[in-house]
């Protein structure tokens, strides 16, 4: 999947357990691991701000996307494609 979550990052930089961080959000330990293992297929507005709450962070330091493949889109190939 090309969005990568840096959960666990954001956990040992702040020194937090999984448990805690899952209690201040409000969310199962288990759903917690869906997320940060990268196998959730959405997230709740809410609970990404409940995240960064938490954790005294952004959304950018909790999810990057990742290009897969091929060759770095340039302007010149994005004109192209909205021709």
């Amino acid at each position: 999947m090309p969005i990568e979550v840096d959960i666990d990052v954001m956990l040992a930089k702040r020194k937090m357990a999984v448990g805690e961080l899952a209690d201040q959000v409000g969310i199962t330990p288990a759903n917690l691991a869906v997320l940060k293992n990268g196998r959730a297929r959405a997230i709740r507005f809410t609970t990404l701000e409940a995240l960064c709450d938490a954790l005294d962070c952004q959304p950018g330091d909790l999810l990057r996307w990742q290009r897969t493949g091929g060759q770095p889109k340039t302007s010149e190939g994005l004109r192209q494609t909205a021709e």
